[in-house]
Order: structure tokens, then sequence, then C-alpha cells
């Protein structure tokens, strides 16, 4: 009896199941698609409302950005020393390790893109939450992510997502940016009856005279003790945060805000292309990078853009701030811990929201920037936003966060599957 043949038959399918129980773990359901987005959703809503804390705290915006950085980056090598190393490397689908060595600088070059106009959108946006507030930020620059972006990404995709649910979705968006628009214009005069009430003249955009400019500086309080909503709490609030906002045009926020917006609307298919190689940049029998590697070099390039930037505005700063240093980076540790949880919870979003859209395609993975329902909420919890504004304020308010609910619903349900 041939017993080594016999044992080569059952060790066959016994080494086939082992090795399809064991590959790199890699989302393909709907399901875990669609989980993937909302925890990302959760993430990515999150994180700028305690950069917002920050700021609003006094600390310097340079110094913020360096230690979120930091962690940013090293989200993505967990996840790449995770999810990208578990089982064994197959040709078609390598490990992430195995991969680093592969002739794939093509596709390596559209992650790293994608990383720099991420880096240069989310810095923008540090700025403008100053000038235009966390909301309404984070309601403009997504709208502008979704028109563009998920435009991009449903043709790049090979249109796996149904059409006539997505670009409902994406006009439920740009309904809800209008009302944003309106919900900005709306508190912006509220604010402005506050302050004239309160003794002070505001001009067209909202800013207070120069003299009383000087009043202010001379005042004392702390924020706390003024309640959230009023004329008080804004002046207050003034005094404290790093970036100081009276006396200028909201025209600048507003401009740094759609420039955020459009480098927030390419990186989602700088990253499509980076592992799905659409325009054939590969040579042949090189595998397409998996998502985990190609995070990774998108946050390499995130972090040295970020890096640089920063490190630069810390002797030549923007926007009227204090000049800094490197040393007296280091030795701030007031909410350095809060910076350094935005970081992971930065990467992490992105991470998920990028493993969702392998799967289910970056189109309806762009759900995920309905985010400002969670900045909303947390600027309203935590930074007294739209307190005690007028009826007007509040239905426009509600208006914009029914659509974006409407919005993320709808281009989840035009999830497709990825061959």
């Amino acid at each position: 009896m041939d017993f080594a043949g016999t044992a080569s038959l059952i060790y066959l399918p016994i080494e086939r199941i082992i090795c399809s129980g064991l590959k790199m773990y890699v989302v393909e359901s709907k399901g875990g698609a669609i989980a993937c987005m909302l925890l990302a959703l959760f993430f990515l809503g999150t994180w700028p409302a305690i950069m917002t804390l920050l700021e609003r705290r006094g600390r310097l915006p340079q110094h913020t950005y360096l230690d979120y950085t930091m962690t940013n980056l090293l989200a993505a090598v967990i996840i790449a020393l995770t999810f990208g190393e578990i089982g064994s490397s197959t040709p078609e689908k390598p490990n992430f390790i195995a991969q680093l060595s592969q002739d794939n600088w093509p596709s390596i070059l559209f992650a790293m893109a994608g990383g720099v106009v991420l880096s240069l959108g989310n810095l923008s946006t540090q700025y403008a939450w100053a000038f235009v507030g966390l909301s309404v930020t984070e309601v403009i620059t997504a709208s502008i992510t979704v028109v563009i972006g998920t435009t991009l990404n449903y043709f790049l995709d090979d249109k796996i997502n149904r059409a006539q649910i997505l670009f409902p979705g994406v006009g439920c968006f740009l309904i809800a940016v209008c009302l944003g628009s309106a919900v900005h214009s709306s508190n912006a005069a509220d604010n402005k009856a506050k302050l004239k009430g309160a003794g002070y003249s505001p001009t067209s955009n909202g800013a207070i005279t120069n003299e009383e400019l000087r009043n202010l500086e001379k005042g004392s309080g702390i924020i706390e003790e003024a309640k959230a909503g009023t004329a008080e709490f804004l002046l207050e609030l003034e005094k404290r945060r790093a970036i100081k906002v009276f006396g200028k045009s909201t025209i600048i926020g507003l401009s740094i805000t759609f420039f955020a917006g459009v480098c927030f609307s390419l990186f989602s298919p700088a990253f499509n292309l980076a592992t799905n190689d659409q325009w054939h940049t590969l040579k042949e029998g090189v595998p397409h990078l998996v998502v985990y590697t190609a995070f990774f070099y998108f946050s390499v390039s995130c972090f040295v853009i970020a890096l640089i930037l920063n490190i630069t505005f810390l002797y030549l700063p923007v926007l009227d701030l204090p000049r800094s240093s490197f040393k007296a980076y280091i030795n701030d540790w007031n909410g350095r811990g809060w910076a350094l949880l935005a970081g992971l919870l930065c990467g992490f979003g992105n991470g998920l929201q990028f493993m969702g859209g392998q799967a289910a395609g970056y189109a309806a993975a762009d759900a995920v920037q309905a985010l400002p329902l969670v900045s909303t909420f947390w600027g309203v919890l935590l930074f007294g936003e739209y307190q005690k504004s007028s009826r007007r304020t509040y239905v426009l308010l509600f208006g914009m966060l029914f659509m974006f609910i409407v919005a993320v619903g709808v281009l989840m349900a035009s999830s497709g599957h990825r061959k």
C-alpha cells in the first residue's frame, strides 16, 4: 500500500483548509464594510472636536498638530502590523512586510499623493475651525469631498455602486451644505446681536472695533464662568483662544475651508488608484497594493508633510499667531494627551474608511463624510455652539442634520461589491 501517496492526498486538502483560514484578513462583506464606515464616522467626527477644544484653551495649533501627526502615523503602523500580517502571505494578496520589497512604486506614489493632500486639508481645517466654527467647517469640507471625490470614485470603481441611489445621496449632501451656509449666516447674525446688546458695536462681518479689542484685553474672567451662548462667553473665548478671530474677515476662514475641501476630495480617489491600479501602471505579475500597505505609505507622506510645515510654522507663524520653537513645543505638555488621542482617532478612522471602501466601493465609503453629524454634536455639547440662538437658527440646524442623516443612509445603501 502506498502510504506516502495516501498521506499526501490527506495532507493537501488539510493544507488548503488551513491556508484559507489563515489568509490575510480583508473586509469582504457588505455588512462588514458598513460596520467599518459607521465606526470611522464616529472617529473622524470626534478628533476635530478635540483639536478645537485645545485651540480654544490657548494651545498653539502648531504644537497640537505635531503631537497629532505622531500618533496618526502610529495608527497606520499598528493596522499594518496586525491586520496586514494576519495569516499567510499569498502571491495575490501578500502580507504587509512581504509587499514592502515588491516593485510597486507607481501605486506607492498614488498612495503618498493621497497622504499629501489629506495632510494639507487637515492642517488647513485646524485654522478654519477658529474662523468659521467647527460645525460649518465640517459641513462645507465634507460636502465638497462628496460632490467631487464620490463622483471620481464612482467612475474609478467601474460603477459598482448603484448610480440611481448614489447620486441622490450626493444631492442630499448639496442640500445639507446649503442649509449649513444658512445656519452659519443665521448664527453670525445672532452673535452680532448679542455683542451689540452687550455694548459692543460689531461690524458687518461680526468683528468689534479696535478700541473695544483693547478694552477686552484688559478684562478679566474665566470662560467657564460665562454662560454658553452669551456675549460674555464670546468675549472671554476670544481672550483665551490661540487664534484671535475678532477684527478679521470671515472670508479668510471660508477661503481656507474651501481649499481644505478640495484637498479632502482628492485623497480618497488617489488611494483608490493605489489599491486597484485602474490606470494599469504596475508591471505584469506585480500584485496590487493591499489596503494596509497602501495606508502605511499614505500615512508616511501625511506625516512628513505635516512635520515639515508645522516645524516651519513654529518659527514663521501664520494668521498673527505668536512665534514658537521646537524646544517650546517639547516642553508644552498642556493638552498633549488629548492631541495624541486625536491622532489615533483620525488614523484608525481613515484606516477603517479605506477597509470599508475596498470592499463596498470607495464612493459608498464616502458616507463617512457625514462626520459633521458627530462634530456638530460635540460642538453643541462641548463648545456651546448655537446656544441661546434664534428659532430660525435652530430650524435650519435641524434641517441640516436631518439631510446629513438621509445622505449617509443613501450612500451606504448604494454599496456594491468589488469582484
